[in-house]
């Protein structure tokens, strides 16, 4: 089968990793599989053609010209499925897929599609849904429901394919066995809200005097984040990381993942965290909601809540017997509904069935 996925770029982030490891994994199967980006080829992207993968850079342009772009592309290169990522992707590329016979054209939104709506994107994008589409992929249930309310939404054609992710390698280590070592890993963001993170472990370390975040990513508020650590007086208890391309013994040394946003679907972080045995402190939103219902691995906070959250970090940091009772369900959540496997697998099974319409 030959698969063209499109994204706006592969620069380092959650989608862009479960991209490349998608990519991988069809390749691996025999599937031909090549990349589509607007924007740019970034450093996932680089990575990719090392590894041999067909990478064209569309370049910024006008929308109407993106579109005449992606329809030559595609009518060159005679795909059977078009697998588009987020918005842009989708509505740049799916007319071209679809007037160049593309057998599946198919769109996965990775975001929440949080209420209240943009509400001139998701017309566009839900009129597209039955233009051009076969199927539109939430990466989680709610996702799922809140595309299904979006004007003009085509609900008969909308799936929720879970993420999933290959397990962190490697075997836990206790290189810092006098401390409890929380773990965020992920952009640094506005709407990840790490200043309620530093404000819930100023609070905790009060009961939990061993207590250390490891904050691994990079973004715009990274310079912010230090100041208020500083300001706090817990700089000695935060160590920031930047961006890592193996977070691997990151995983595998900490004690627990925490994860602060106002907003998330389905982060592929939470994903690894769960493939390492890791218990997790959650803001109560989306995707993340989501799967500590399903595992019953880990505790949530409210949104903006520091003080609550700092109840949750305290409770896992102080409770042994609960920590090992999460360790082994997020374990046994992943294996059961999160690898990178069984998302595959879905995907595929929508691949054929439009290919077989």
């Amino acid at each position: 089968m030959k698969i063209v996925h499109a994204v706006y770029s592969m620069e380092m982030g959650g989608a862009e990793m479960l991209v490349a490891q998608l990519c991988r994994l069809q390749r691996s199967h025999g599937h031909d599989v090549t990349i589509c980006a607007y924007s740019k080829l970034g450093s996932l992207g680089e990575m990719l053609r090392d590894e041999g993968f067909a990478i064209t850079i569309l370049g910024e342009a006008h929308p109407v010209k993106t579109m005449l772009r992606y329809f030559n592309l595609f009518r060159a290169m005679k795909p059977d499925v078009v697998h588009m990522h987020n918005v842009a992707p989708t509505l740049q590329a799916a007319p071209g897929a679809r007037l160049a016979d593309a057998s599946c054209v198919i769109a996965t939104r990775h975001s929440l599609v949080s209420p209240p709506y943009n509400r001139a994107e998701e017309i566009k994008f839900s009129s597209f849904s039955w233009l051009w589409l076969d199927w539109i992929v939430g990466i989680c249930e709610i996702t799922c429901q809140n595309l299904r309310h979006a004007p003009l939404a085509r609900r008969n054609r909308i799936m929720r394919v879970y993420n999933g992710t290959n397990p962190i390698a490697g075997a836990r280590s206790e290189f810092e066995t006098n401390r409890f070592n929380l773990l965020f890993v992920g952009r640094l963001a506005a709407i990840k809200d790490l200043p309620t993170l530093l404000h819930a472990v100023a609070l905790a370390t009060t009961r939990v005097p061993h207590l250390h975040l490891s904050i691994v990513g990079d973004g715009p508020v990274r310079l912010h984040l230090e100041h208020l650590a500083n300001e706090l007086g817990i700089s000695e208890r935060v160590t920031f990381f930047g961006q890592q391309m193996d977070t691997g013994p990151f995983f595998h040394s900490a004690d627990a993942f925490v994860m602060s946003s106002v907003s998330e679907g389905l982060p592929m972080s939470l994903l690894q965290a769960m493939s390492a045995g890791l218990p997790a402190v959650l803001t109560d939103v989306g995707g993340m909601r989501e799967v500590l219902q399903r595992s019953q691995s880990g505790l949530l906070a409210p949104v903006g809540n520091s003080a609550l959250m700092a109840e949750a970090i305290v409770e896992l940091a102080t409770n042994d017997a609960l920590r090992i009772e999460f360790r082994q369900r997020a374990l046994s959540a992943f294996q059961q509904e999160f690898t990178l496997e069984q998302m595959d697998a879905a995907y595929m099974d929508l691949y054929r069935r439009a290919r077989s319409t």
